[in-house]
């Protein structure tokens, strides 16, 4: 599985995430861990959640999701049973836009990260959203 750059999901989730003082951690596949209750080393914080919720297995829970169309049209966000992991996938990730064919992909993306653990970026908006 190819992975974008970067600096294109970090755009993505800063466009997609609704509250912009949320504070979220970024997986190199493109998943995302919204830190509701941020604390401490945000990065390790974000590889627990997605230590237990990021691995996909059949039958259980963590095989569920469902695809929200980005308002901008350029992708989905691939939601999980955890509320507060998602995935994105872009227009030219898959070749066919169909809800299963996308939510399918990006859970696959979530497996990934889910079990590589690799993070690529931290947004911590702990500051602005005490000032908030």
């Amino acid at each position: 599985m190819a992975r974008m750059e970067p600096e294109i999901l970090i755009g993505a989730w800063r466009r997609l995430l609704i509250n912009p003082r949320a504070t979220w951690v970024l997986f190199a596949h493109g998943t995302c861990v919204v830190l509701t209750a941020p604390d401490g080393d945000l990065a390790e914080q974000a590889v627990r959640i997605l230590r237990d919720s990021g691995p996909v297995h059949a039958g259980s829970p963590a095989g569920d999701f469902s695809v929200i169309t980005a308002e901008d049209g350029d992708g989905w966000v691939v939601t999980s049973h955890h509320p507060d992991v998602l995935t994105y996938v872009a227009r030219d990730e898959v070749e066919e836009g169909g809800d299963l064919a996308v939510g399918l992909f990006g859970r696959s993306k979530r497996h990934s990260d889910g079990t590589e653990l690799t993070v690529v970026h931290v947004e911590d908006k702990r500051d602005e959203a005490a000032q908030a």
